[in-house]
């Protein structure tokens, strides 16, 4: 009896060794090929829109046709403004030269279609970033250079304080745009009727609103705020504080070239990462010739070669700074403090401002 448990006991020692072998056998046999494995390379980094550029000798950017601190053109033809200004600051990265930039005007309908044609490069038209327009639309968002929401703006005559009292009002807007698509979910959300005059853009808007064929204009707030001053008494007007959607607006470009689109997401972070670190238009050449900091002399070129990675020279970053200062400078003068815009910086804020906004740069090392 003994004998043959022992005799078992054997037997299922040896089963487990023999399992034991296997598995390991199976282990090494997985092994060897993760071993063999080669390392991907990662695809070069190249951009046809650049070349294309570099070819014609000039930026192609589509701005807005004519807002008050984006994009307008001043007494003597030339464009102004915060958009107009980024145009120019890429054209500075990208040819070295800020004045190597057409400006090509678009209306709402025409800004996508001129993107994926390859009429423009860029798309920098105070234009929301939204999943129908990345999905839908062919194009690709570069990043935010500016946190929009939308607005009201009415005659201080009506003595309103919220935009919840606009019951039965009625209220401009362009036809098909998300202000059009948000006024109609704000009203509906909330129960309140109102009568919608919708008109082909903007201009029509504002211009229906100043003819008082509506009793509210809504709009983006800067938008709003850029329509006040064309009106003949700017100071009866006011825009009510409800603001009733985010509007990210940012730099867009034809989907497909990767390459190019982190060239202009990489210029604009590289002029907010200049305010965050108090490199301006003025102290720019003494900073490449002095600071010890790293992360300015990684910004200005002077260490890592980071714009040759893309294809660019390794003082593109100087280059656009000189152009049109950093974020903070472009904001003040355009839309800011400076402007007869006077909007606050609010979300637009560095994020380590008193108080802190949105605008984050992202580390270039």
């Amino acid at each position: 009896m003994v004998g043959r448990f022992a005799a078992t006991g054997m037997a299922l020692v040896l089963a487990l060794t023999v399992a034991a072998c296997g598995r390991n056998d199976e282990a090494e046999k997985t092994d060897e090929p993760a071993a063999a494995q080669t390392v991907t390379a990662a695809p070069a980094f190249d951009s046809p829109t650049l070349k294309a550029i570099r070819a014609r000798g000039r930026l192609n950017c589509g701005v807005h046709e004519g807002l008050v601190g984006f994009a307008f053109t001043d007494n003597r033809g030339e464009w102004r403004g915060f958009d107009a200004d980024f145009c120019r600051a890429l054209a500075a990265a990208v040819l070295g030269d800020a004045n190597a930039v057409r400006f090509v005007p678009l209306n709402t309908s025409q800004r996508f279609e001129a993107l994926r044609s390859g009429r423009v490069d860029v798309l920098w038209r105070t234009t929301s970033w939204t999943l129908t327009r990345e999905a839908q639309e062919g194009v690709s968002f570069a990043g935010v250079n500016y946190y929009d929401g939308q607005g009201f703006l009415v005659r201080r005559s009506l003595d309103l304080a919220s935009a919840a009292e606009l019951n039965g009002a009625r209220v401009c807007v362009q036809r098909a745009s998300t202000s059009e698509l948000n006024v109609a979910d704000w009203f509906r959300s909330r129960g309140i009727e109102y009568r919608p005059v919708v008109t082909a853009d903007e201009e029509a808007a504002r211009e229906a609103y100043a003819r008082e064929d509506c009793d509210a204009f809504s709009a983006d707030v800067s938008a709003l705020a850029a329509a006040r001053t064309l009106l003949p008494n700017p100071e009866q007007h006011a825009i009510l504080p409800d603001v009733i959607s985010k509007e990210p607006l940012g730099p867009a470009v034809k989907r497909g070239d990767e390459a190019w689109a982190s060239i202009v997401r990489w210029t604009l972070n590289g002029l907010i990462l200049a305010e965050e670190l108090g490199v301006t238009r003025q102290n720019v050449e003494t900073m490449a010739e002095d600071s010890r900091d790293p992360r300015i002399r990684r910004l200005l070129g002077l260490e890592g070669g980071y714009g040759a990675m893309m294809g660019l020279s390794n003082d593109w970053m100087k280059s656009a700074i000189e152009a049109e200062g950093n974020y903070g400078e472009i904001f003040a003068r355009n839309i800011g403090a400076d402007s007869t815009l006077d909007l606050a910086r609010g979300l637009n804020a560095q994020w380590n401002a008193r108080p802190g906004g949105l605008i984050y740069a992202l580390p270039i090392r």
